[in-house]
């Protein structure tokens, strides 16, 4: 194309975003001031072609464009505010069969029911002050969640102001309930993006809006095509529900969004049909759905039912069951972790479980292949019950055709090729020796210390890690927080393409350097000692308050500690007792990374009246750090699973406990959510 060409196809690209800009500014005045003269589906047709031209030719954007007119920014690590929800945000309790939905409703008879889909997307709590949107709250404890009204902003359903209608007025509060998803269609669109940028594929739709609700920029958030759908209402001043359906009718009139699949059903036929009909259509809605939420209707009898300390009795969730799948294990390797561990996993041709592609899963230990009985070549049957990476439950044996072969469990590591040292009593894995040397125990440790629930340190991923161990420019972790940015021009990562430090580059030390003021038990946490979680972090921060007094503890001490005992007392011990280990410590101080804490209060009592079962192996609690942890907040740690058990928490190689908990539908937690719950008393969302 010729200049002159050229110049005209510019022309004619910027005239038509002036015009596409100039009707979305029209159209969007007249809808604030509630005289809108196109619906708010063409509104947001004609708003989404504007924003799909600017992201085919960003160079048309400019700082005037409706895409951009939004509210400040959240200030840069500040992290989010602490905001009290107007009334309790409640979880649900759960169900996982037929007959369990049907005790349910006998036990709460209506005339009515609203039956909805279960989104597996972010709950998000929003107020509304005579129309005006005011805040916008993560669910957090059920009490207090994180303040992100400047990203809610930025998320498609949310208005900032509430539609005048002929049919309700406007209250004068108005709290507003909604999970917040991408969609289906929307998702592999995001991780393109995040290709584009060099970062790593986000695992399924709930990961990603997750974090995206928790951008520190609410112009990143803009970019992950997150949508509200609300699915309940709070406090609610200046107007009144007669019921669940028209409240979800008044969010309609006021331009809030609900779900298009509820309905209003009257007998357990119609929803016993209903819960059946999606069983067989979940890839059908345009969100990822993982059950159906039934709530009687009638908003008196809400009020007359009431809630439990966690749920309401007038509502309930029906899970489905975990899906599975068949597919073709190629081949079985072993990865190394941060702390040593040699992991055998699972590399199969790549299928579709519980709405998400898979190819990987783990199979925790060589005692587990031999257990599971599977051979490389054989077709095998996954299943996916809420786990980033599923579970291969074993073979299909009479498909076999005489080419499967064994797995040989490897002796020497394969990321240093030292001789793993072999499982010993009470720990079935094997592990690689060569602690400060290893490239993937190394790297593995980076990426763990720049993660969110440690340093939060945004631009050091798994590639970036591996960057570092493999072109030599850390040989451990002490000297990570010295970095410089002349440090970095031997790296792939963080230079550009004429060998000079990049955006990410400049993005790491300028992290590095705000975020070595951190709480205590962070740097603890980053530390990596074996067994050394988040929960057990903090009860040592609590108690000793600096990294010099847990450093000089006795073994007496520690073990001592609320949620801590004897192996993870002896874990700290032997590990401060390495010199290497010691010289990151001490490099880190000199660096400037919090180092004291002021000692906090004994454990909140979170568990207060609640029973859990711990089950299996977790990789941040032994079997009695695990139960100090419950019974130091106040609940009972049970031996046994029983209709009285609260929650059951599943690990690795868990037993018949986990069967018994899901034959008796108690509520099943994997160690993250059972940290939230130590921390919380809650779990926002159930497996």
């Amino acid at each position: 194309m010729n200049s002159s060409a050229s110049a005209t196809a510019d022309s004619a690209l910027r005239a038509a975003w002036e015009d596409l800009a100039a009707k979305v500014r029209y159209h969007r005045q007249r809808y604030y001031n509630a005289t809108p003269e196109i619906t708010d589906a063409e509104f947001d047709a004609l708003y989404r072609k504007l924003q799909n031209l600017e992201e085919e030719h960003p160079e048309l954007r400019v700082p005037s464009s409706p895409t951009l007119e939004v509210g400040a920014p959240v200030e840069e690590g500040s992290g989010f505010p602490d905001l009290e929800h107007l009334e309790p945000m409640y979880s649900l309790d759960n169900v996982f069969s037929k007959d369990e939905l049907e005790q349910w409703l006998i036990r709460t008879p209506s005339d009515s029911y609203s039956v909805e889909l279960k989104i597996d997307g972010v709950s998000i709590d929003l107020v509304y002050r005579d129309g005006e949107l005011v805040s916008a709250a993560t669910r957090g404890d059920g009490r207090v969640g994180e303040e992100i009204t400047a990203n809610a902003r930025m998320i498609a359903g949310i208005p900032d102001t509430l539609k005048k209608n002929e049919t309700f007025p406007i209250p004068s509060v108005l709290e507003v309930r909604g999970e917040v998803y991408i969609a289906i269609e929307d998702f592999p669109l995001v991780n393109e993006q995040r290709q584009k940028e060099n970062k790593k594929p986000f695992a399924n739709p709930r990961n990603a809006a997750a974090g995206s609700m928790r951008q520190k920029d609410p112009q990143a958030v803009k970019k992950r095509r997150l949508t509200l759908v609300c699915h309940g209402v709070g406090v609610a001043e200046g107007i009144t529900f007669e019921s669940q359906s028209q409240a979800y009718e008044a969010l309609v009139a006021f331009g809030l969004p609900v779900s298009e699949y509820t309905q209003v059903l009257h007998t357990h036929e119609e929803i016993h049909a209903m819960v059946e009909k999606w069983a067989d259509h979940r890839h059908d809605a345009v969100f990822e759905m993982d059950g159906m939420v039934v709530k009687v209707d009638n908003r008196e009898q809400q009020r007359a039912l009431g809630a439990t300390s966690r749920a309401p009795r007038w509502a309930i969730a029906y899970k489905y069951p975990p899906e599975e799948a068949v597919t073709k294990l190629l081949d079985i390797r072993v990865g190394v972790g941060r702390t040593g561990r040699v992991t055998p996993f699972a590399v199969m041709e790549p299928v579709t479980v519980a709405g998400s592609t898979v190819e990987m899963a783990t199979l925790h230990n060589q005692s587990e292949v031999k257990r599971k009985g599977v051979l490389i070549g054989d077709d095998v049957v996954i299943r996916k019950a809420g786990e980033v990476i599923p579970e291969v439950l074993g073979p299909l044996a009479d498909r076999r055709d005489g080419s499967e072969r064994p797995f040989v469990f490897p002796t020497l590591c394969p990321m240093c090729g030292t001789r793993l040292a072999p499982a010993k009593e009470e720990d079935a894995d094997w592990r690689c020796p060569n602690t400060q040397s290893c490239p993937g125990q190394l790297a593995g440790r980076l990426e763990y210390i720049a993660g969110r629930g440690v340093f939060d340190i945004e631009a050091l991923g798994e590639k970036a890690a591996w960057d570092l161990v493999r072109t030599g420019i850390l040989t451990d972790e002490a000297e990570l927080f010295n970095l410089r940015e002349e440090d970095l021009l031997n790296s792939r990562v963080y230079t550009n393409s004429k060998g000079a430090v990049n955006a990410a580059g400049k993005k790491l030390i300028e992290g590095l350097k705000s975020q070595r003021d951190t709480d205590l038990w962070r740097v603890l946490t980053g530390l990596s000692i074996r067994h050394v979680g988040p929960t057990a972090a903090r009860a040592l921060a609590q108690k000793f308050g600096s990294m010099e007094a847990i450093r000089s503890a006795s073994e007496e001490e520690l073990a001592a500690t609320d949620g801590v005992g004897q192996i993870i007392a002896d874990s700290i011990t032997q590990w401060f007792g390495v010199e290497w280990h010691r010289h990151i410590v001490d490099s880190w101080a000199v660096s400037g990374v919090t180092m004291e804490e002021e000692q906090g209060e004994e454990q909140p009592q979170t568990l207060a009246g609640l029973t859990v079962v711990v089950t299996g192996s977790l990789e941040n609690f032994t079997r009695d750090g695990a139960k100090e942890a419950i019974v130091s907040r106040g609940g009972k740690a049970a031996g046994s699973v029983s209709k009285k058990t609260d929650y059951v928490v599943v690990g690795a190689n868990a037993g018949s406990k986990a069967t018994k908990a899901e034959e008796l539908g108690r509520p099943i937690l994997n160690e993250q959510q059972f940290e939230e719950l130590l921390e919380t008393g809650t779990v926002a969302t159930l497996l």
